[in-house]
């Protein structure tokens, strides 16, 4: 049986614009802190993008790196980090 998820869930939720990124990392800084807990900054949006859609877009190393700290705060949030 596959877990349930939540679709409005911002550590597991698709990011797939700026403003879903912005509003997720929005959500789990919210829930750090109300959880007195702290993790390091989220990755910086890129700014240097040329619109081309360059294989290995700064924007596909934005996406990968903005993942690895969603999933980093869903296992501190879950005890497990």
């Amino acid at each position: 049986m596959l877990p349930s998820v939540k679709p409005s869930d911002p550590l597991t939720a698709p990011v797939r614009t700026l403003v879903d990124a912005e509003a997720a990392v929005a959500a789990i800084r919210g829930r750090l802190e109300c959880a007195g807990l702290s993790l390091r900054p989220p990755p910086a949006p890129p700014t240097a993008c040329c619109g081309r859609g360059c294989n290995g877009c700064v924007w596909e190393g934005y996406y990968s790196a903005l993942g690895y700290w969603r999933e980093d705060a869903r296992r501190l949030l879950a005890g497990e980090g």
